[in-house]
């Protein structure tokens, strides 16, 4: 059985986990909602200018009122700057599953940040929440966030060959990735 708890404070050896707040407009801006390359594999483009940002996090501060929205920034303990964002895009109460999907400061990359992030995300999924299935979806033109599910304890599943179209209106394949909670107890 699931139990709505919504967007809790996380913490992991380097990383508190915790909901967006009016301030860390700046920081998203500045560290990774600008930046073209983090944004190259996303739905959406790099923000024009920080109002932009702002009204993003206003709605998603207003979604916290649901128990429904799971939806965490990330900051980097030793620094106390944001530098992420992890969040449930898919929740099917129904099945107790959902589909994770997150972004990182493109100076952040290749330091696990992502991994411990999403490993305590996923703990928390299915410990505190009672999912049963984790999913996550990557564009095969980006590896690097294959290797960070796959670090994270999930298994791929399959591609999906030429599923969608990217916002520069090309085709492109994802691979699909997921973790049971059954598979805690293998690992």
């Amino acid at each position: 059985m699931m139990i709505k708890k919504g967007t809790q404070h996380l913490e992991t050896q380097r990383l508190i986990l915790r909901r967006f707040k009016p301030s860390d407009a700046k920081f998203m801006y500045k560290s990774w909602a600008t930046d073209n390359e983090v944004c190259r594999f996303l739905s959406w483009n790099p923000h024009k200018d920080l109002s932009e940002t702002e009204h993003i996090i206003k709605g998603w501060i207003k979604d916290y009122e649901n128990d429904d929205k799971y939806n965490w920034v990330i900051e980097l303990k030793d620094i106390s700057e944001v530098i992420g964002q992890i969040s449930i895009m898919h929740f099917n109460e129904k099945y107790s599953s959902c589909s994770v999907g997150y972004n990182i400061s493109r100076s952040f990359w290749g330091n696990g940040i992502m991994t411990e992030a999403l490993k305590a995300v996923i703990n928390y999924l299915f410990e505190e929440i009672g999912m049963n299935r984790i999913e996550a979806r990557h564009n095969t033109q980006n590896p690097a966030s294959g290797r960070v599910l796959q670090k994270s304890g999930m298994k791929l599943e399959g591609i999906l060959r030429q599923v969608k179209v990217d916002k520069y209106g090309e085709f492109y394949d994802l691979a699909v990735y997921s973790i049971l909670k059954s598979d805690l107890r293998l690992q």
